[in-house]
């Protein structure tokens, strides 16, 4: 239940867009307000996104997170997260991204779905994402945090709450490799090696996130009903990490395989 006023909302926005645009990271605002709930996260998060559109970003779609069992006990939620896409986040495979838009950045390995019809409603299912989706593309997200991961006095690590507030840690979206139609392929086996400067860092396989990447998609649809909206035609969705998130140093070249469907490949510099 939300119990934050949209002053509140508004002005703890302000706070993460200024953080972000300074590249320093702000304290828990669970802290300052320790009755905050996970819906007052989303209120704030959309918010700033306002805040976003109203400066001439173009939403493109959204991600999903905490899609792990093990994240989600540690964030003692039984959901994931969501966060919004704009068009100053996405890059195309090969191109450079400059260290200088993040704070502390880390890579995940994940599948995005590119939607071609719309997508909504308090009972869509995975057959439903699957016959919305046009094609599904090997992608990685770069994350990054406006909100400390640990409190710079207590350490006490920041909670759910922040996280959704800032994005859901949202930063950056890469796309690559061979994008397929989601009948062309068991959407649960396909896998990836995660390379950083040549060195596997992590592998993991699509099965991981809720058991079938769709089931995300899924259930951010119906999330997404709950405040009278849907997926729209054209929209990418970030499924969910199958790998732990790699912190990125400048200069870091970083290389996915996702075997059959090719390779997303950066180099943050």
């Amino acid at each position: 239940m939300a119990t934050f006023d949209q002053q509140t909302c508004t002005t703890l926005a302000q706070e993460l867009h200024e953080a972000e645009q300074r590249r320093e990271q702000v304290r828990h605002l669970s802290l300052r307000y320790p009755n905050m709930s996970i819906e007052d996260g989303y209120a704030v998060s959309r918010a700033w996104a306002q805040i976003k559109t109203g400066e001439g970003q173009r939403v493109i779609g959204h991600k999903i997170g905490l899609t792990s069992r093990a994240m989600q006990v540690s964030s003692q939620i039984d959901e994931p997260d969501f966060g919004t896409l704009f068009d100053e986040m996405l890059y195309e495979s090969g191109q450079p991204i400059p260290a200088s838009r993040f704070i502390r950045p880390r890579v995940e390995v994940e599948l995005a779905f590119l939607l071609s019809k719309p997508l909504g409603g308090p009972n869509v299912s995975i057959s439903d994402v699957l016959n919305a989706t046009d094609r599904v593309t090997p992608a990685l997200e770069i994350i990054d945090a406006r909100v400390e991961q640990f409190d710079r006095e207590t350490g006490a690590p920041r909670k759910v709450f922040d996280t959704i507030s800032d994005n859901a840690a949202n930063a950056g979206i890469v796309l690559g490799g061979s994008p397929v139609p989601p009948d062309q392929v068991d959407l649960r086996w396909v896998s990836a090696l995660l390379h950083i400067n040549g060195v596997i860092e992590d592998s993991g396989v699509a099965a991981a996130v809720l058991g079938h990447p769709a089931t995300g998609v899924a259930w951010l649809a119906r999330r997404l009903h709950r405040y009278g909206e849907h997926l729209e035609a054209g929209e990418i969705v970030l499924a969910g990490s199958f790998t732990r998130a790699v912190p990125l140093n400048t200069g870091d070249v970083v290389q996915a395989d996702y075997g059959r469907l090719g390779t997303v490949a950066f180099q943050l510099v």
